[in-house]
């Protein structure tokens, strides 16, 4: 016997269907269904037909969609997967060091159990934490899962929900948390039945997706469940040590419990239930304070969040690009000010936006923020995908991996970065040919303000864009990739084996003149040049090189020699 329950408040009848016959479904007070049917048990195959009208609907909290997003829901049993982690905590996330993967690229294969044959190597990189992005179904078999509509099922061409448990167990056993990314700001619209059985989104706010997500308007208690139903289950039931949100910033919520902080208190919940600890990580564009100050204070009590202006800053210095959001930085001062104060935007004038941005993020730790050179975004949203590698020398690459790696904030790595992986990360769909064509059309006005010629952009449903976007994992052992990968696995030990660039005070000192910025991190001091020529900067008699970029970088006496486009890591 499986029991059936849907939320429909909408619906006059509601039948499930299970291969050539329908059973009626009861009302149950709150606008949801209910019924019990013998004949259906683990691996059921059914579907939903509303008010009679023959047309068969998958479940909106559907576990499991093998037949795709359009196809029929499958029972799936969450109590049957024999997990062998019962020992297992996560380490604290101030410790962390993350690591981004798409499962469809990360490997030749793209399955979940093809990610599980690279754990040994992401072991041995040193990375703790394993961020997947999103999994839950989407349409077609490629994507890069923002669009999911089945919000409860994972990807079927990744797996399905058994890969996926198999996956998080054996990162457990090899001492590696997972984190996922989540997706509770939009729908995409192939696939996305839930407007046929309740009030899931609302007229009143529109956003670059449409219709927004219903936070706030009448039916919004039952929306909101529906979202932190999920978030707890990817915890619960499929074991994974937190989430990232994402885009916190189109969520449209002026409800005085807001849905982050609500999404926070429950995830506190439930902690005590199963004696785990969870990370809510939020990527927020809004660089408000709110989002990660406690709740007792006022805030919405997430963990973290994305900081994208120490990448934006990051990034404008090293590659000299001031197109689209990138025009607010550029300088050595931007790059400094992130490392000090998190927001270089916090308050101040926005070229990008036209109008002020921002609020300081004063008395907050570093450790609620995370920093990164690159991230799915960052280079996917790039008109060919390039990876830092492909846009600054070397010696700058390095720079900024060194930089993430002993900035106050939680490290973050993409896939494939860590050896400047040569693949770009395009973006990529597989729609029906209307809708994807749709998609072209909005990807190419979105790069406009980048000033992007549109005959350039790749076609995202063209199956040689996803193709391009794989990692070519046999050019390792290249000497350029071998370099660099040797680079941060010893950035990544050292980052974890001292305290100081955990929780070690931080001073910043530069010259915009001479292109040159130094950091104080307790006992070490990290110093990197852009300039065009040799710098020399005095340091202490003491200090002594712990890492270099160049053999060329010397300190002698109480004088550190730098090249060009180098950095240098000392102990003091």
């Amino acid at each position: 016997m499986h029991r059936f329950r849907v939320w429909a408040p909408a619906a006059r009848r509601l039948d499930v269907k299970i291969g050539e016959r329908a059973w009626p479904m009861e009302q149950c007070g709150g606008g949801w269904w209910k019924t019990a049917i013998d004949a259906a048990g683990p691996e059921t195959d059914y579907g939903f037909i509303v008010n009679g009208d023959g047309v068969v609907l998958p479940d909106p909290q559907s576990l499991w969609q093998p037949h795709g997003v359009h196809g029929l829901s499958r029972v799936l049993d969450h109590t049957a997967f024999a997990w062998t982690d019962g020992k297992w905590r996560a380490p604290e996330l101030k410790n962390a060091v993350i690591y981004e993967l798409h499962v469809g690229t990360f490997t030749p294969e793209g399955t979940f159990a093809a990610a599980e044959e690279k754990l040994d190597y992401l072991k041995t990189l040193g990375v703790t934490h394993l961020e997947l992005m999103p999994v839950a179904s989407f349409p077609g078999e490629r994507g890069w899962g923002y669009d999911g509509v089945d919000l409860f099922a994972p990807q079927e061409s990744y797996g399905g929900p058994d890969a996926l448990k198999h996956f998080v167990n054996t990162a457990h056993a090899q001492g590696l948390a997972v984190l996922l990314d989540v997706v509770y700001n939009h729908l995409g619209p192939a696939g996305n039945y839930l407007a046929h059985f309740g009030l899931y989104f609302t007229a009143s706010h529109h956003t670059p997706w449409g219709d927004a997500v219903n936070l706030e308007d009448a039916g919004s208690d039952e929306v909101r469940r529906f979202f932190i139903d999920n978030a707890k289950m990817w915890l619960r039931d499929y074991h994974f040590d937190g989430l990232r949100l994402d885009a916190v910033h189109a969520y449209v919520d002026r409800s005085a419990v807001h849905f982050m902080e609500q999404l926070a208190a429950e995830a506190r919940e439930l902690e005590r239930e199963t004696g785990r600890s969870y990370a809510v990580i939020a990527e927020s564009d809004l660089n408000d304070p709110r989002v990660v100050t406690d709740r007792e204070r006022g805030g919405y009590g997430m963990d973290a969040q994305w900081s994208d202006d120490f990448h934006h800053a990051l990034i404008a210095l090293l590659t000299n690009d001031r197109a689209g959001y990138y025009a607010d930085f550029g300088r050595m001062a931007h790059v400094a000010k992130a490392l000090r104060e998190v927001f270089v935007l916090d308050g101040g004038y926005s070229t990008y936006r036209g109008r002020g941005h921002g609020r300081p993020a004063k008395g907050l730790p570093p450790c609620r923020f995370l920093g990164y050179a690159q991230n799915h975004d960052q280079v996917g949203n790039r008109i060919k995908g390039e990876r830092l590698s492909a846009l600054a020398t070397s010696g700058r690459v390095k720079i900024a991996a060194a930089l993430v790696m002993t900035a106050p904030f939680i490290p973050l790595i993409f896939q494939g970065e860590e050896w400047a992986a040569s693949s770009p990360f395009l973006f990529f769909t597989h729609h029906e040919k209307e809708l994807g064509k749709l998609v072209f059309e909005g990807r190419k006005r979105e790069f406009a303000a980048f000033g992007w010629k549109p005959e350039e952009i790749p076609d995202p449903q063209d199956e040689r864009t996803f193709a391009r976007s794989k990692l070519k994992w046999d050019e390792i052992v290249e000497p350029e990739h071998t370099g660099m990968l040797g680079w941060y696995r010893e950035l990544i030990a050292l980052r974890r084996s001292e305290p100081d660039f955990v929780n070690g005070d931080i001073a910043v000192n530069f010259s915009e003149e001479e292109c040159w910025l130094m950091m104080r991190r307790g006992r070490f001091l990290i110093v990197f040049s852009v300039a065009s020529d040799e710098v020399k900067l005095p340091v202490p008699e003491s200090a002594e090189i712990v890492l270099r970029s160049s053999d060329e970088v010397n300190v002698e006496g109480s004088r550190l020699t730098l090249v060009p486009d180098s950095v240098a890591v000392l102990r003091t």
